[in-house]
């Protein structure tokens, strides 16, 4: 099997601030964590569907890497309750 990415939905960005000093840069929430496969002829890009279908475009893309973790689940433990169940039924067989 390919790389795999472990990929992030995200909320919509923040409504932007209308205060003076206030952070352009708000972190958005995950909203589901999803897995995809590397891009066509690389191994550092993730590919342009999910494993599920969706388009991985908008999506952000997690520092954790499966392959780094062996013996662990493909997903972030910390987003373990937000893994979109198609995905993680591919990555079971």
């Amino acid at each position: 099997m390919s790389e795999i990415f472990v990929m992030y939905e995200l909320d919509q960005p923040p409504a932007a601030r209308s205060l003076a000093g206030a952070s352009q840069a708000e972190e958005r929430p995950v909203l589901r964590v999803h897995a995809a496969n590397a891009a066509p002829g690389s191994s550092t890009t993730p590919g342009p569907r999910t494993l599920c279908g969706q388009d991985t475009f908008a999506m952000g893309t997690a520092s954790w890497k499966p392959s780094e973790h062996p013996g662990s689940s493909w997903y972030t433990p910390k987003y373990a309750q937000l893994v979109c169940a198609q995905c993680d039924a591919v990555m079971e067989v």
